[in-house]
C-alpha cells in the first residue's frame, strides 16, 4: 500500500504541476458541447499521470475519462479522473483538481485527491484511515443544519437523459429545503475533500461520474462521514443532524 500511494500521489502532483501551468498562462483550448468540455488540459494531463501508473504497474487495468479502458494482467485497477472541474478550469475559476483511485477486485482500496492549487492532497487507504498533506483528518462538522452547506453533484448521464435530469431536479428542488446553501461546484473531488475536512457538511451525489466517485466515496468513508446509498443516490455528511435530515431523500 505505501508503494501504491506513493506512486498514487506522484501521478497527481505531476499532473497538477502540468495543470497550474496551463491554467496559469490560460490555456483554453477546448471543445464545447452542449453539456460538457473537453479541454486540451484534460488529456495533457491524463497523459502525465498514465506515464507514472503505467510505468510502476504495467500490469495493473486502468479506466481513465479520457482514454477509456485498459485492459491489465492482474486484480488491480486505477480509475483516474485528470482534470475534475475542466469548466471551471476554462473559464478560469480557480477550483478544479485530479483524483486517482485503486481498485482491487472491483473494490477501492486507495484514493488519493490532489487539489493543484492549493498544493493540497487527500489520501484514504482502505480501513487505514483519511489524511490531508499527512495528516489525520475526519468529517466533522459542528455547523447546526439550518446553516449546513450541502454540495449538489450530478454525474453527465443526467444531463443526457430526460427521465434522470427530472428526478435529479426534483432532488435539486428536495434539497433546497434544507440547510442555508445548496453549492454546485462542477469539481466534485474537491467537494469531497473539503467534506473529510469538516469544511462541508454533507455532499449529496445522484448518478455520479465512476471517474470521480471512487475516489469522493472511499475519502468519505474513511474519514468517518455519516453514509447512506441506495442504487445511483449517495449521501455522505459530516455531523448526525444533517445525516438524519438528509436520509428522507430516500
Amino acid at each position: 500500500m505505501d508503494s501504491f500511494e506513493k506512486t498514487a500521489v506522484e501521478a497527481c502532483r505531476v499532473a497538477g504541476e502540468y495543470l497550474v501551468s496551463e491554467f496559469e498562462r490560460e490555456s483554453l483550448d477546448a471543445d464545447y458541447g452542449p453539456d460538457d468540455v473537453k479541454a486540451v488540459a484534460d488529456r495533457g494531463s491524463e497523459r502525465r499521470i498514465l506515464d507514472v501508473l503505467t510505468t510502476a504497474y504495467p500490469d495493473h487495468g486502468i479506466f481513465a475519462e479520457e482514454s477509456g479502458k485498459q485492459d491489465g494482467e492482474s486484480d488491480y485497477r486505477w480509475v483516474v479522473d485528470p482534470l475534475d472541474g475542466t469548466n471551471n478550469f476554462c473559464s478560469g475559476i480557480p477550483y478544479f483538481g485530479v483524483a486517482a483511485a485503486l481498485l482491487h477486485e472491483n473494490e477501492p482500496i486507495l484514493s488519493v485527491i490532489h487539489d493543484p492549487l492549493h498544493d493540497d492532497t487527500y489520501v484514504a487507504r482502505r480501513g487505514e484511515g483519511a489524511t490531508l498533506n499527512g495528516e489525520p483528518i475526519r468529517a466533522e462538522s459542528s455547523v447546526t443544519s439550518d446553516h449546513a452547506t450541502i454540495a449538489y453533484v450530478i454525474g453527465i448521464d443526467v444531463l443526457r437523459d430526460e427521465e434522470l435530469k427530472a428526478r435529479g431536479d426534483e432532488l435539486e428542488s428536495n434539497l433546497s429545503g434544507y440547510g442555508k446553501r445548496i453549492w454546485k461546484s462542477w469539481a466534485p473531488v474537491l467537494d469531497w475533500g473539503l467534506l473529510a475536512r469538516g469544511k462541508l457538511e454533507a455532499v449529496v451525489c445522484f448518478h455520479p461520474d465512476a471517474v470521480e466517485q471512487h475516489a469522493g466515496w472511499l475519502l468519505a468513508e474513511e474519514s468517518d462521514a455519516r453514509l447512506a446509498n441506495e442504487g445511483d443516490l449517495f449521501v455522505a455528511a459530516a455531523n448526525d443532524e444533517v445525516f438524519a435530515e438528509l436520509e428522507s431523500l430516500f
